[in-house]
């Protein structure tokens, strides 16, 4: 492969700081840099000079269009790309962009998920430039990050919450450093670096099963002779054409800024992961959806089919997205980090219990953000975290905690009872203890690490919880405070109490575990979501209303909207699935489990015309046991259509979803459980579909 000059090449695809602060005149670049970092209104003069230094940045880098590029409730990105092209008086034309286009777009907002916001007839919504998340340029079109809203100002997107998270947790962090003394602190900014796991099979495979086409996962399949029992993928050698994909992969992601760090095979055959280095919430948000679409564009390009479901194969690991969360100020403290003074410390242990307290007070909301019809295929099975929401902080740091909770010494420092500001927290290193991954929220040393996601999620929605959850402690601990005669007996009586108060979610064991499940419910009274259908509608809560609604990050219109839009993407996502297993049983598996068993009956008639003594026993077996099972799919697949119908006639989509959950999907199962039976039974000769053995080992 051609040199890579890595320096170079990285960001070169990127309106970023170095081209801007190299381009824009010192007035201009002053002003943008205080409405990115200080949250200062953009003006137009601003604007029209950003936008003629960055049409003439494009135009140089093989720009022919721009688009608002934006996350509406999809999922997925959107994009309506404009010429800069406009008519000249000499019948030619001139490349033309303003300050107006670059600040504002209007698409057509009536066929994107709305949740009833806005009517088919109600078509107008706008784009906004999201200045704080660089420009960059795409298959020849400059993308400009872009918030989504409706014409009556609702959000229609993802990126308009979080970007009012944050600035939620800012503005509730810094109170608290103020108490501190930390007067001189601009802004605190929550940094993500999403690690993301992914299944590379051959495309080949992948057109010949019609339910990895239509649904992203297989709905049928029997496991093959070896899966991941050997633990033999895991870090193994990456097979060279994997490799060749990862290289591009790479270099099409450092273009554009992202910064691609780690990459390795993962857990089962075919499934890998890469990791990016930490960026702001919103900018790693960005970075993620693109990494997720440029590994599909790259895969194809490798003759490969990326599949970034979060259960592709039944019986072998799914694929999920840590998101390693962690809080900084502008002058480059992580507030998740031990510090050398005793005030450090004690700052670190407020931010910490505000986590603490957050994710305790507001398990559902964490637990919904990451609900998908394909992540409950993954949560609580030995390859994920269970639903249950827990806190892990490792042997030392529960240890201290302890101590101050009870006023006791800590016994691994000097023998005194630890009063905040008084005497010092002992040395806390980075990586005390071991790693848990059974644990949906670790703390891993400077940062907490949410392993619930699903593979395919917007990063976006749990931080949007996470960045206003943690506000509303840090806002009660500031109005606390902020009102007390002797600050640090306030701040330890504070620290202690939060402890007490919120011990329930710590816990640093087997999170697999039937014994957590029952000591989590039924002693601690913690919540165990485990499907969508179950979390999805505590968003409306009146407890998680009002901390949403309080921080200005929804209003409730925007909450009721954003529920019906999460239960009917699991509704028709779970319908589809049924009708494609519809489908495929009477399109491809009834017809060939019947040439089979014609086969069969074939061979036993001449065989016995040969010889009245010959037995036939496979034959006779085999036919006896696949007639059976051709009744059993025939009844179950009548079952699953008249489910189906009935689900035709729901229209409440929280209705809609306790069907799913308690009709819908045991009837799919049954239907499953039939088939894959069949399969083992059947010649691969004449089984209609790719097996699993083919699909996972199937790259080279």
């Amino acid at each position: 492969m051609e040199k890579v000059n890595v320096p170079e090449l990285f960001g070169s695809m990127v309106f970023d700081d170095r081209v801007m602060r190299a381009r824009l005149s010192d007035d201009i670049y002053t002003k943008l840099k205080k409405t990115i970092d200080e949250n200062v209104a953009l003006t137009d003069d601003v604007a029209d000079a950003v936008a003629v230094e960055m049409k003439a940045w494009a135009l140089e880098n093989g720009a022919t269009h721009f688009t608002h590029w934006f996350q509406p409730l999809t999922g997925v990105t959107a994009e309506k790309h404009d010429s800069f092209i406009s008519p000249s008086p000499d019948g030619g034309v001139v490349m033309e962009f303003s300050g107006k286009e670059l600040i504002k777009g209007e698409p057509d907002a009536s066929s994107f998920p709305s949740g009833g916001i806005r009517a088919t007839f109600e078509a107008r919504g706008y784009t906004a430039w999201d200045p704080t998340s660089y420009a960059f340029i795409k298959d020849h079109t400059l993308c400009i990050p872009t918030a989504f809203c409706s014409y009556s100002g609702e959000a229609l997107d993802k990126k308009t919450p979080l970007l009012r998270s944050m600035q939620a947790l800012n503005r509730q962090a810094k109170r608290v450093l103020k108490l501190f003394g930390n007067d001189d602190v601009k802004y605190v900014r929550t940094s993500v670096g999403p690690e993301q796991e992914y299944f590379l099979i051959d495309k080949d495979m992948f057109n010949a099963r019609p339910d990895l086409v239509y649904t992203g996962r297989t709905l049928f399949g029997a496991m093959p002779p070896k899966g991941q029992e050997l633990d033999d993928h895991y870090f193994g050698v990456i097979k060279p054409r994997v490799n060749a994909f990862m290289e591009e992969l790479n270099n099409e992601l450092w273009k554009l800024g992202i910064l691609a760090k780690t990459e390795h095979n993962e857990v089962a055959p075919a499934q890998h992961e890469m990791a990016p280095i930490f960026s702001t919430t919103n900018v790693a948000t960005d970075n993620n959806q693109l990494m997720m679409e440029i590994m599909q564009k790259v895969a194809r390009k490798h003759n490969m089919v990326c599949l970034l479901h979060e259960k592709p194969f039944a019986g072998v690991n799914g694929s999920g997205k840590h998101n390693n969360w962690s809080m900084a100020t502008d002058k480059g403290q992580n507030l998740l980090s031990p510090g050398e003074t005793p005030y450090e410390n004690a700052q670190f242990l407020l931010f910490l219990c505000a986590v603490i307290q957050a994710v305790d007070d507001y398990q559902d909301l964490l637990r919904l953000s990451v609900a998908t019809a394909g992540n409950d295929h993954r949560l609580g099975a030995n390859e994920a975290p269970p639903a249950i929401i827990s806190v892990f902080l490792g042997d030392e740091l529960s240890a201290i905690l302890d101590a101050i909770k009870n006023d006791t010494p800590y016994e691994g420092a000097e023998k005194v009872v630890m009063k905040l500001g008084v005497h010092v927290l002992p040395k806390f290193r980075r990586d005390t203890t071991d790693r848990n991954r059974t644990s949906p929220f670790a703390f891993t040393g400077n940062k907490f690490e949410f392993r619930s996601l699903g593979s395919s999620n917007s990063i976006a929605c749990c931080n949007i919880m996470l960045n206003t959850v943690v506000a509303e402690s840090l806002k009660q601990y500031a109005d606390e405070l902020e009102k007390a005669d002797d600050f640090e007996t306030a701040l330890h009586d504070l620290i202690k109490r939060v402890i007490k108060d919120h011990e329930r979610i710590l816990f640093n064991g087997n999170g697999y575990g039937d014994e957590w499940v029952k000591e989590a419910t039924e002693v601690r009274g913690l919540s165990n979501l485990k499907t969508t259908a179950d979390a999805m509608p505590h968003l409306l809560d009146e407890k998680n209303k009002k901390v949403l609604m309080e921080h200005q990050v929804f209003n409730e219109t925007e909450l009721v909207s954003r529920r019906d839009i999460m239960l009917e993407n699991y509704n028709k996502t779970v319908n589809i699935e049924g009708l494609t297993m519809v489908d495929m049983v009477r399109k491809n598996y009834l017809p060939a489990i019947e040439r089979y068993l014609f086969r069969l009956a074939q061979t036993t008639s001449l065989m016995k015309s040969v010889s009245d003594n010959v037995k036939c026993n496979y034959e006779v077996s085999t036919m006896e046991r696949l007639s059976e099972l051709t009744d059993h799919i025939l009844d179950s697949v009548k079952v699953l259509e008249d489910v189906l119908d009935k689900f035709k006639g729901i229209e409440d989509v929280v209705e809609g979803s306790a069907f799913v959950r308690d009709s819908m999907i045991p009837a799919m199962e049954e239907l499953r459980k039939n088939v894959d039976e069949a399969e083992m039974l059947t010649s691969e000769r004449d089984w209609p579909v790719p097996s699993y053995g083919k699909i996972l080992f199937s790259v080279y």
